[in-house]
């Protein structure tokens, strides 16, 4: 499957929000055709390079869809969109066109069955339950109350102010239980390095 790919300082999660500014050329034309076709476009995580101008030097190989579920034009005259997590992949080869737009051969990644909540998962709802209150987090109509592993894995990877480097790590793998496993570690180092 080809995929353009928008390559960003973010990662995105399956079912999760994020707004974008558009306003490079190459991008107003991907959103364009995007939209036309009724497809969406992959976002990867910048691993060496800037998210404006050439293309980046190095990204991440695993990335997510995002299918543009919004579009307005902001107060500044730019377009704005807002686009919402899908399938996961994996980058097989990608080539830069001369717009400098990226292109790449994706491959879809298997979510396997959601499962429900586990008594060992309470916590972590209820930090997602919190969450909910914050006035960014409300904006995008995220977190709150879920019902499987899967959706309270992405929406706390991608809300929880976590390194890139430990987002990209959740996106890769695979099982949702061992994705909240890890959330919990990541918790659990992040308040030893307040309480220190």
């Amino acid at each position: 499957m080809s995929l353009p790919l928008f390559p960003l300082n973010t990662v995105l999660f399956p079912g999760c929000r994020l707004d974008l500014q558009i306003f490079e050329a190459r991008y107003l034309d991907m959103v364009s055709a995007c939209m036309k076709r009724g497809e969406g476009f992959g976002v990867v995580g910048i691993l060496e390079g800037r998210e404006v101008g050439e293309a980046p030097g190095r990204f991440a190989w695993h990335g997510c869809e995002a299918l543009i579920r919004d579009f307005h034009q902001q107060d500044n005259g730019l377009l704005g969109i807002r686009v919402e997590g899908g399938r996961r992949f994996t980058v097989q080869s990608s080539q830069v066109q001369p717009d400098q737009l990226l292109l790449a051969e994706v491959q879809w990644l298997d979510e396997g069955e959601d499962r429900p909540l586990l008594a060992e998962h309470v916590d972590l709802a209820a930090l997602l339950l919190a969450l909910a209150e914050h006035p960014m987090v409300a904006a995008l109509g995220m977190g709150g109350v879920v019902e499987g592993q899967q959706a309270l894995a992405h929406q706390l990877a991608y809300l929880l102010p976590l390194s890139q480097e430990q987002k990209l790590e959740l996106l890769e793998e695979a099982d949702a239980a061992q994705r909240l496993a890890r959330i919990q570690t990541f918790l659990s180092a992040l308040q030893g390095e307040l309480i220190a």
